[in-house]
C-alpha cells in the first residue's frame, strides 16, 4: 500500500498557534496529528472542569481549526488529536458546532473511556493511557476529525497507521515502528531542532514541525515540509527517541517497543530512515496517571548584592524563621551568580530563594508575603526581592498506577453516533514483573561494552564538546538521554560515563538511585534518576521541576577526555 504522510502540529498545550495552517498549506499530509496533553496539561484541565463542567479540552485546537478545517477539507487532511483532554465528547460536538457554522462537511468522532476519576477517589483527574485501535475503528468507519482523550502520544500515530496499512493487534514489529514514529513526532520541532544540544548546526530560529512516512512494514522517514526552517538528522532524531524513555523496552497499551533495535541513518537531506524496530506484546496492564491537588504553595526570591552573601543569606533566613515555623514543606536555595568586582549591578548579586508549602493557603500566603515584606526597611543592606509573593497558589501531585486492561471501557464513537468497543490486548508480555498498582517491564540483557580507546593524552574538557543531551520527565523522575556522535567518541563514553560518574556529576543525583541503560545502535546511555522531581511538575519540587536542562548541566560539567576527541 501506499506510504502514510504523517504530520504533527502541536507538541504541548501552548505550543505555535500558526502550526497546523502551516502543516496544511506547506506540503502534502494524509494525517495531521496534534498532541495537547502532558501531565501538568491534565491538572489545568481538571481545574477548569471544576469551574464548568462543560469544560476541559484544549479550546485552543478549536480556535486552529476555525482558520484550519476547511483546508484539511480541501487537501483530503484527516486530523487525530488528543485535544479532549477530559471531555472528548464535549469536545467532538463543538467540532460539529463550528463545522456547521462555517458551511464544512466533515464527519467528527471521538474515542472516550480513558476517564477512571470516579474509581479514584480524591483525585482531580485520574486517566487511563489508552492505545491507538479506537482512533483507527474512528478512521476506519470515515471519520475526517478524530478527537480523543488520555491516549498515549505515539497511539495518534499508531491509530492511523493501523487503519490505512489493516494491522491486527499481534502485528507487534509494524506496531512498534508506528510507536516509534510516533515518539519522534509527538514532541513537535524538537525533532528538527528544536530543544536541540546542536543547534548551532543549522538554522533553528523558527524550526518547522516533523512528518513521518510510515510504510507498512513499519519502517518510516522523519523529515519536514520543503522549505520550513530547522532541520532533520540523525542527531536531532536520536535526541527526541532518547527523551522521556527508560530502558530498552519501551511499553505501551498495544506493544512493548524494543528501543535497542532502533537504526537510524540519514536519507538525503532533513530525513532520517528509521528502520529495524523490533515489537514484543504490550504489558498485561494500563498506566493510569492520577493527579490531585497537594495544597498551596509560594515563593519569593531575595536579591542579595555584593559583600557578604552568606551572611545576609543567614540574616534573612534567621528573621523569616519565626513566620515559616508552624509551615510544612519550606525550602531555602541560596543561587550564587554573583562575581567579584562585577562590572553591573545584576551580576554582582545572588538569588536566594524561599519555596514554601503547606495545606492552609493562609499559612503560605498572607503571613508569608507579610513577613517578607515586612523586612524591607530592617533586612540585611541593599534589601529587595524579585517579586513580592502572592497569596500562595494551589499546586498539584502526580502519580501512576497500573489496572488490568479489562478495567478500562475503551469506546470509539464513531461520526454516526455508533458505539464500538475496543477489545483490550489478549497477550501480556513475557517474564514481567507484576505487584500492587504497579509494573516492572523483565530487564532486557546489558550488551557488551564496545572496545575502549587505546591510553592516550586527555584533557579536562566539558563533556557536551564529545556528546549530546536530552533530558526530561516521567512523574518524579528524570531521565537524561546521552549520545556520541562518532563511534570513537562511542567508546569512550560507554566506559567513561557510568552511573557512579553521573551521581558525581549531578550532586542532586548522588542519593538517589540512577539506572544506566545502553542502546549502541544509538550510540547512546539512557539514565532515569528516581525521585529528583519530588511529587512531579506540578509540584515543582526544583528549580528546573520538568528536568528539560538536566541535560545542558550534565553537559557542560568537566570530565578528563581524550584529547584524540577534542
Amino acid at each position: 500500500m501506499s506510504v502514510l504522510r504523517v504530520g504533527n502540529a502541536s507538541g504541548f498545550y501552548g505550543d505555535r498557534f500558526d502550526a497546523m495552517r502551516e502543516m496544511l498549506t506547506d506540503g502534502p499530509l494524509d494525517v495531521l496529528t496534534g498532541d495537547y496533553l502532558a501531565e501538568l496539561t491534565m491538572l489545568i484541565l481538571g481545574r477548569d472542569r471544576l469551574k464548568d463542567p462543560g469544560a476541559g479540552y484544549a479550546r485552543t485546537f478549536l480556535r486552529q481549526l476555525e482558520e484550519s478545517l476547511g483546508l484539511a477539507h480541501e487537501r483530503g487532511v484527516r486530523i487525530v488529536a488528543n485535544a479532549g483532554g477530559l471531555n472528548p465528547a464535549g469536545l467532538a460536538d463543538a467540532v460539529r458546532a463550528l463545522a456547521e457554522r462555517l458551511g464544512i462537511p466533515v464527519r467528527v468522532a471521538h474515542v472516550e473511556g480513558d476517564d477512571l476519576t470516579a474509581a479514584h477517589p480524591g483525585t482531580l483527574a485520574a486517566h487511563a493511557y489508552l492505545g491507538g485501535f479506537g482512533i483507527a475503528a474512528c478512521l476506519r468507519a470515515g471519520a475526517d476529525v478524530v478527537v480523543t482523550g488520555r491516549v498515549t502520544d505515539a497511539a495518534l500515530v499508531t491509530g492511523p497507521a493501523a487503519a490505512h496499512f489493516g494491522w491486527g493487534p499481534t502485528e507487534y514489529d509494524r506496531l512498534a515502528g508506528a510507536v516509534v514514529a510516533g515518539h519522534l513526532l509527538e514532541c513537535g520541532a524538537q525533532a528538527t531542532g528544536g530543544n536541540y544540544a546542536f543547534f548551532q548546526d543549522g538554522d533553528v530560529r523558527r524550526p518547522g514541525f516533523p512528518l513521518a512516512e510510515l510504510h507498512a512494514d513499519g519502517t518510516s522517514v522523519i523529515t519536514k515540509h520543503d522549505g520550513t526552517g530547522g532541520f532533520v538528522d540523525v542527531g536531532t532524531v536520536t535526541a527526541q527517541l532518547l527523551y522521556e524513555t527508560g530502558g530498552a523496552r519501551y511499553a505501551g497499551p498495544d506493544v512493548t517497543a524494543r528501543l535497542d533495535t532502533v537504526r537510524l541513518s540519514q536519507d538525503g537531506p532533513d530525513r532520517v530512515r528509521v528502520v529495524g524496530v523490533r515489537g514484543e506484546a504490550p504489558p498485561s496492564t494500563l498506566k493510569v496517571g492520577l493527579n490531585r491537588l497537594g495544597g498551596f504553595r509560594n515563593e519569593v526570591a531575595f536579591v542579595l548584592t555584593g559583600l557578604d552573601i552568606e551572611a545576609k543569606a543567614d540574616l534573612v533566613r534567621t528573621q523569616m524563621e519565626p513566620a515559616l515555623g508552624k509551615i510544612t514543606d519550606v525550602r531555602w536555595d541560596l543561587a550564587r551568580t554573583d562575581r567579584p568586582d562585577a562590572p553591573t549591578e545584576e551580576t554582582a548579586s545572588a538569588l536566594l530563594r524561599l519555596v514554601v508549602r503547606d495545606a492552609d493557603q493562609q499559612a503560605v500566603g498572607r503571613a508569608l508575603s507579610g513577613a517578607a515584606i515586612e523586612l524591607a526597611l530592617a533586612g540585611y543592606p541593599g534589601f529587595h526581592v524579585l517579586a513580592p509573593p502572592g497569596k500562595g497558589a494551589p499546586y498539584g501531585v502526580f502519580e501512576d498506577v497500573y489496572v488490568p486492561h479489562g478495567a478500562v471501557d475503551h469506546v470509539a464513537v464513531l461520526h454516526d453516533g455508533r458505539r464500538v468497543s475496543v477489545s483490550p490486548a489478549q497477550v501480556q508480555a513475557p517474564a514481567q514483573a507484576q505487584a500492587q498498582d504497579t509494573v516492572v517491564l523483565a530487564h532486557v540483557p546489558e550488551p557488551p561494552l564496545p572496545q575502549p580507546l587505546p591510553p592516550g593524552p586527555v584533557r579536562r574538557a566539558p563533556l557536551g564538546l564529545v556528546a549530546g543531551a536530552r533530558s526530561g520527565d516521567k512523574g518524579g523522575n528524570a531521565n537524561v538521554g546521552v549520545w556520541a556522535r562518532t563511534d570513537d567518541a562511542w567508546r569512550w563514553l560507554a566506559h567513561a560515563l557510568t552511573a557512579d560518574r553521573f551521581r558525581e556529576l549531578i550532586p542532586e543525583a548522588r542519593d538517589l538511585p540512577v539506572t544506566r541503560h545502553q542502546l549502541p545502535n544509538l550510540r547512546a546511555l539512557n539514565f532515569v534518576v528516581e525521585g529528583i522531581l519530588g511529587e512531579g511538575v506540578a509540584a515543582q519540587a526544583r528549580f528546573d521541576p520538568q528536568a528539560k536542562a538536566l541535560g545542558e548541566w550534565l553537559r557542560a560539567r568537566h570530565l578528563d577526555i581524550p584529547e584524540s576527541l577534542l
